[in-house]
């Protein structure tokens, strides 16, 4: 086998490039003590344990970043690490993986940590009904072999350069062999925090674990209290009155109000995070892809830029790779705002003009009722009637998303090309929002999977960023950077973490107080 280091996987071929983080300045050594309190957006009464549901911040931040444990994990300066997973190494087609498990790990409620639980962790997803956006990765598995108690192997249909990244997507955390129903049920896992209460959308208590492995490393705070406020600016009250330490996704409207407050500091970074509006291409009028084009270039996404980011993002092309991603294509010709351009696809539709029910609600991020607004307006020189549908924000993404033909949706983008192309546009696959087949597509999405050379992965990944760009059934017209913010109380290692926001995820892990 060849062994591929944690600095090598990222350095070569085999995976993607370092990611771009920005940070504050270390203002003094962890010290541990004292509850954080977070107040978050993202939260619904569905909320559960069940890591393979979890599609929003509030789960997110706070199983895979504080309950539960991933087999690695992307660290703040965007290095591969092992996180229950020690080591890793490969077959030289990368279709063979074998996995040291770390030693000495306990679950909450005392079971020893082994390679059981992984390998029932992983089948979990696959399971016969379940729902899981974890299934493609998971699926691409054809042999599991348990090799000793902390030691097995994963061999895959097809070479998957990308896969130990892959092994740290939010959704597959580890859980007890045996007990997963209990561990779903109470929260049960490995992490640096267990859970003392949990109330769906409203509210969850932790406290810290004794004797863990990250103990010196990690988990500076005594308890944690995550508080759900969906409502930004709320939200933001409640950061500039002192009832939460930490709040994600800064209203921008309020803003220079934070900014005013000496006690507040924002914390931005530049990661792979995209506002969409998918279509459901199997359905009418969506199914037409002169119509795709047409509103594609109805939107004018400048404007989005400056009026719902008020400029902390960038203007996108309808591919869902981004700035931090190793083989973006930024130089592919822009679907720019052009009206009579969108008429005339409407023409060669055989369609005098169009009108269509777009759903939006601030759930899907913030602002998207105003972006939907605008998208209104600006399609109205197209001769398009887009008729906004304002949907409630608890169940959004259980009753809409997914559901409704077009809607508002955000993606936090992946580390990796093949992990965001896989989770949300391979053919099948439970995350697909917009159901879009494209046969050259499908067939370039395996082919990179397993591509070591970097150049020829490149022009792989460049050619699917155009086909999707001109033909797929999403419309992506900016990045948007996380924008966070915190109590001068507050402090970090000086990188943050841009997969995610809030760290990527792990601000509880991650910081402390002054």
């Amino acid at each position: 086998m060849t062994q591929i280091s944690r600095r090598g996987l990222l350095k070569t071929g085999a995976a993607a490039g370092v990611l771009a983080a920005s940070g504050v300045p270390l203002k003094a050594a962890p010290s541990r003590g004292g509850t954080l309190r977070l107040g978050l957006a993202g939260a619904n009464t569905s909320d559960s344990w069940d890591s393979r549901t979890h599609s929003d911040s509030y789960m997110i931040t706070t199983a895979h970043g504080a309950v539960f444990d991933t087999l690695t994990q992307v660290a703040a300066d965007g290095q591969l690490i092992g996180e229950l997973a020690e080591s890793w190494e490969a077959t030289p087609d990368a279709k063979t993986w074998t996995f040291k498990l770390r030693k000495g790990v306990t679950f909450h409620n005392g079971k020893a940590f082994g390679a059981d639980d992984v390998m029932e962790s992983l089948n979990m997803h696959v399971a016969e009904g379940a729902k899981s956006a974890a299934k493609p990765i998971v699926s691409a598995i054809t042999e599991m072999n348990k090799i000793s108690d902390h030691e097995l192997s994963l061999t895959l249909a097809a070479g998957n350069a990308d896969f130990p990244f892959l092994l740290s997507d939010y959704h597959i955390c580890i859980y007890p062999a045996g007990q997963v129903e209990e561990a779903i049920a109470k929260g049960i896992g490995t992490g640096l925090y267990k859970v003392e209460s949990f109330d769906p959308g409203v509210r969850t208590v932790l406290s810290r674990v004794d004797g863990h492995y990250k103990d010196g490393k990690e988990g500076w705070f005594d308890s944690v209290e995550i508080i759900a406020i969906n409502d930004a600016s709320a939200r933001m009250n409640a950061l500039m009155t002192g009832q939460v330490d930490a709040v994600n996704r800064v209203d921008f409207k309020t803003e220079a109000l934070l900014k005013a407050n000496p006690m507040i500091n924002i914390f931005e970074v530049t990661g792979n995070q995209h506002f969409t509006f998918p279509m459901l291409t199997g359905l009418s009028p969506f199914d037409n892809v002169k119509v795709r084009k047409a509103l594609k270039h109805a939107i004018n996404r400048q404007e989005m830029v400056d009026k719902i980011l008020l400029g902390h993002g960038a203007v996108a092309n309808d591919i869902p790779i981004g700035p931090a991603n190793q083989y973006y294509a930024a130089d592919l010709p822009l679907n720019d705002y052009d009206p009579d351009l969108a008429k005339s696809l409407l023409k060669e539709a055989g369609l005098d003009g169009l009108s269509v029910d777009l759903s939006a609600s601030d759930a899907a991020f913030s602002g998207a009722v105003d972006a939907a607004q605008l998208y209104q307006a600006s399609a109205k020189a197209a001769g398009i009637d887009i008729n906004v549908v304002q949907e409630p924000a608890d169940g959004y993404w259980s009753n809409v998303w997914l559901k409704k033909p077009w809607c508002a949706c955000y993606w936090s983008g992946r580390a990796t090309e093949d992990w965001m192309f896989s989770t949300a546009y391979e053919s099948g696959v439970p995350w697909n929002d917009t159901s879009w087949e494209n046969a050259r597509f499908q067939e370039l999405l395996l082919t990179a999977r397993a591509e070591l050379d970097s150049a020829k992965r490149r022009e792989q990944y460049y050619e699917m960023q155009a086909i999707m760009s001109a033909e797929g059934g999403t419309v992506i017209p900016m990045y948007a950077n996380y924008v966070d913010a915190h109590s001068t109380k507050l402090t970090n290692s000086g990188t943050i973490g841009n997969v995610f926001q809030m760290d990527s995820s792990r601000i509880i892990e991650r910081w402390w107080f002054a």
